[in-house]
């Protein structure tokens, strides 16, 4: 029998190569590593180990497909629960990319490394089901703890990142870094400083703040400082300048999709960014209610990306809605990076709703005394309920 794994080289997923033989009787692991923007020394890591642990590895590209997702998810203003969305964004696309494989493989089963108290078993499973492919996890099958893992690991002569001392779950791609594990998991524990690595500690952080500019062409960014880019590399240059400033750290608690509560730590310097740009643009170019309605679509869009059902046929329908209020969210937003913050200070564009011949005190292109009418109707009828309530 065969089994394809979803692989990242990590504690959970490297345990799972040999427990797959022992515990299920798989004769042959095939790991598959979905190259999505991680840190190339990441997908060094994990080829290397792939092909030392398993009978077969591939790596796939996907950050095509993933920039894809990323530019969608920037028209959404992508965000759950207050925190801008990176995991959940890439998880269908490594789960499609698996099943993939394993089809062309003709494989028996696919796998993956996640327990089962987290969100990422849903995600992956929703892809992997579609597919008609039985599914194994190990990790929370067999009810392991990350401790248990680190002892199974030595015994089995493998070399895993994880120690007890900083035993760490990390998930990177280019729009996030998540870290959870140990410690971390203690909500009243503050986190050391060294679990970050895109960020400044905003202390530390350059003392005289930048101006950057970020353009946008029907809500995707396309340029920096004036240079037109290729999105990844706009990305990456964003990781480092705002990383640089300590912009993008988040330190909270999320609920999960089971109803756990979850203590989270995360770095996006290049989405807060990106997504603070982005949404002060469009307060320039759509209407009010436009913005109005569009939050509520946002927060389902984000919603259903958290819980990895992106297969459901309304998020077609959401992103359609979305992506035709993108249509004049073009123009330029110049944000300021100061310790740790990234706040905008000017914008433009040729689609702006915003009239200084209309709005400006020293204008009188639009007569104010017309307002009085206005204000005479203005809570009527909370006046009247007033009065009459004093009755």
């Amino acid at each position: 029998m065969k089994v394809v794994l979803a692989y990242s080289g990590g504690l959970d997923t490297t345990v799972c190569i040999p427990l797959l033989k022992e515990r299920y009787g798989f004769k042959e692991v095939v790991t598959v590593t979905v190259d999505v923007g991680q840190p190339e020394n990441e997908i060094k890591r994990a080829e290397e180990r792939g092909r030392r642990y398993a009978d077969k590895h591939y790596t796939v590209d996907a950050k095509m497909e993933f920039a894809e997702m990323l530019k969608m998810a920037i028209k959404a203003n992508a965000e759950y629960e207050g925190y801008v969305l990176g995991t959940s964004l890439a998880r269908p696309v490594i789960a499609k990319k698996v099943a993939e494989v394993a089809l062309s493989e003709k494989a028996d089963a696919v796998a993956h490394g996640c327990t089962g108290k987290g969100n990422d078993q849903l995600r992956f499973e929703n892809i992997f089901r579609q597919y008609d492919f039985k599914v194994v996890a190990p990790i929370r099958d067999l009810n392991l703890t990350r401790e248990w893992e680190i002892e199974y690991a030595k015994k089995h002569g493998i070399e895993v990142p994880a120690t007890k001392e900083k035993p760490y779950s990390v998930d990177e791609n280019i729009w996030s870094r998540s870290i959870e594990g140990g410690k971390l998991e203690d909500p009243s524990f503050i986190p050391p400083e060294d679990i970050y690595e895109w960020t400044k500690d905003p202390r530390k952080a350059k003392d005289e703040p930048e101006i950057i500019k970020i353009e946008f062409e029907k809500g995707v960014p396309v340029a920096l400082n004036d240079k037109k880019m290729e999105f990844f590399e706009l990305v990456n240059k964003l990781n480092k300048i705002a990383g640089d400033y300590g912009v993008g750290r988040t330190d909270m608690m999320e609920d999960r999709v089971l109803g756990l509560k979850a203590r989270e730590n995360y770095e996006h310097p290049a989405a807060t960014v990106l997504l603070t740009a982005h949404r002060d643009l469009e307060k320039l170019v759509l209407s009010r209610r436009e913005l109005k309605f569009k939050k509520i679509v946002e927060e389902e869009w984000s919603e259903l990306i958290y819980y990895g059902l992106v297969n459901d046929p309304i998020f077609d329908a959401l992103n359609a809605f979305i992506d035709k209020t993108q249509e004049r969210v073009t123009g330029w937003v110049k944000i300021k990076l100061y310790k740790g913050s990234a706040m905008p200070v000017a914008r433009y564009s040729a689609y702006s709703l915003y009239s200084e011949e209309l709005a400006s005190f020293d204008s009188k292109k639009l007569d104010q005394r017309f307002a009085e009418g206005f204000a005479v109707f203005h809570g009527l009828q909370g006046r009247i309920y007033r009065r009459m309530m004093k009755l």
